[in-house]
Formats: structure tokens, sequence, C-alpha cells
């Protein structure tokens, strides 16, 4: 399989740890998005959105967005688990997952924080305020879930699906300084998560690309 991704970008993070929790190996294909490198060559050809992670793979198939992927890993290499046996706790855990991937993390992506600045005028200063403040907001719902749901990790004793998402959102919010004093739960799974070599591995600063 090769990976496209962008050594910064949390949701490409987020395929990274996923394949590293199953213990996959893959090729490592650079996009630097900052350079603008997602609207060139075969990458650009083949993901219609521009957006980093694409995996592709050994019969030449093309799979988006990393809850997709993370997914079609669980199931096609079931062990070990990304998410519960049972419904309901897979449905939980999507739910948790998705207060990351889909109200967080798309209001903070690299292509809105450039269209508020480049495009609608804003200052630096404006732009970061934005961020932060919807950090605080995604943050505090997934603080009040894992108070409720959390063991060691996310769910339980295990990682999983939503450590997946959890590890890179904190890894940005840290990036840019914003307070995370309130979310004594969100920081304890994120330390217990990065002790793990599937999490410290995949990190940022240790990707091929990182600069």
């Amino acid at each position: 399989m090769k990976l496209y991704n962008y050594f910064r970008s949390s949701a490409s993070w987020r395929v990274r740890i996923g394949l590293a929790l199953k213990g996959l190996d893959y090729a490592y294909e650079p996009v630097h998005l900052v350079r603008n490198e997602q609207f060139a060559g075969d990458f650009a050809a083949q993901q219609a959105s521009h957006l980093v992670p694409a995996l592709v793979l050994d019969d030449g198939t093309w799979l988006g967005q990393s809850m997709a992927i993370l997914e079609y890993l669980d199931e096609t290499h079931p062990e070990p688990p990304l998410l519960p046996r049972d419904a309901v706790g897979r449905a939980q855990v999507r739910a948790l997952a998705q207060d990351i991937g889909c109200d967080l993390h798309p209001l903070n992506n690299l292509r809105v924080l450039r269209h508020l600045k480049s495009d609608m005028g804003h200052s630096q200063e404006q732009v970061d305020a934005w961020y932060r403040h919807w950090v605080a907001t995604g943050l505090a719902v997934v603080e009040q879930k894992l108070a409720r749901m959390a063991g060691t990790f996310s769910v339980g004793d295990t990682p999983g699906v939503a450590d997946c998402l959890l590890v890179p959102q904190v890894y940005n919010a840290q990036r840019l300084a914003c307070p995370l004093d309130a979310f004594p739960t969100v920081t304890r799974v994120n330390a217990a998560c990065l002790a793990l070599p599937a999490f410290a591995t995949t990190h940022p600063d240790a990707c091929p690309d990182a600069a």
C-alpha cells in the first residue's frame, strides 16, 4: 500500500496511527500542502478533493477520508480491533471520533484558515482567535464524553479509532498554543497514547518530510 500524506496533517496522522496499530507496512508518499503539491501530479488527478490522506491499495484502488480508511483497515485486518465488537459501542466510538473529525477539525483545516486570512482579510491574530475558539468548543465536548467513557485510553484500556483522532487534534492544539488546562481527561489519554510506539513512531516530527 501507498499512503499519501503531509506530516502535519492531523487527518494523515490518524491513518498512520491506524496502520501502525494494525502492524501494516506501507510506502510513505509526502504531499506538502503548504507548497500546494496537492494540486499537481498523480495525486491531483486521482484525489478530487485535493485533501490528504489517500491510501492506494495493492490493486491500485484509491481510498480517501481518514475515517473511511480506518474503518476499511478494521474490516480487512480485524486484529487488533479499532472499534468495539457490539453495535452500540461502535456507534458511541464513531460519535466520539466524529466530534473531532466532523465538528472540530474541519473548522480549523488549512484551507479554512487560508480563506479567513487571504480571501476574507482577517489578521493572523483574528485567525488564531478563531482557531482557539473552535478548539476549546470542540474539546469541551470530547472532555465531557471522555470523563464518562475513558479508561487508560479514550474508550476502555486498548487504543482505538477515537484515539487515532484525539492525539493529532491535541498535537495541533498544542502547536498553536491553545490552553488545555480545562481538559484533564483529554490530556491524560493523550499522554497514555503517546507512550505507545504506534503513536510515537508516527508523530509528525518522526515523518520523512518533517521540516
